[in-house]
């Protein structure tokens, strides 16, 4: 369970406040539509977060626009990173719902610079399906993802 859940309503999640200078932080980067600010809990130094300016529960909240965004800036952020901290390894985690691991309800990614032995651990335990599962899957996703006639 992790140590902090922001549970607050739209425009006063902490990190609404943080996007509006309600709260201090320190930027790193800000255009239209994202934020990039170090993380108070630093995994390993240079650890950023890029946040949506507009509050945005999840990635399945966010416009294309906005997805496009996010990225692009992240990796702006990762590049800055590799340059001043050099680290051999980089991180970029985005988590979706309390199952998911989000703690902080509004649509934000990690970079993560990595090390060798840092203590980061991201394992799951494998279910290997068929190949006839997976066809079916894809199958379904597929049909998900068609446009409407």
């Amino acid at each position: 369970m992790p140590l902090f859940v922001d549970t607050s309503p739209p425009g006063q999640c902490l990190f609404c406040r943080l996007v509006a200078g309600e709260i201090p932080s320190a930027r790193v980067h800000e255009d239209a539509l994202t934020l990039a600010f170090m993380d108070i809990g630093q995994v390993n130094p240079g650890h950023v977060l890029v946040a949506t300016r507009r509050h945005a529960a999840t990635l399945l909240d966010i416009t294309p626009q906005e997805a496009a965004a996010v990225l692009q800036t992240a990796q702006r952020v990762a590049r800055a990173v590799q340059q001043v901290f050099d680290p051999p390894g980089i991180t970029l985690l985005q988590a979706n719902g309390r199952e998911g691991d989000q703690t902080v309800f509004h649509f934000h990614m990690h970079v993560v610079p990595r090390h060798a032995g840092d203590g980061i651990a991201l394992s799951w335990p494998r279910k290997n399906p068929d190949p006839a599962m997976l066809q079916d899957y894809a199958r379904r996703l597929a049909a998900a993802m068609a446009p409407a006639p």
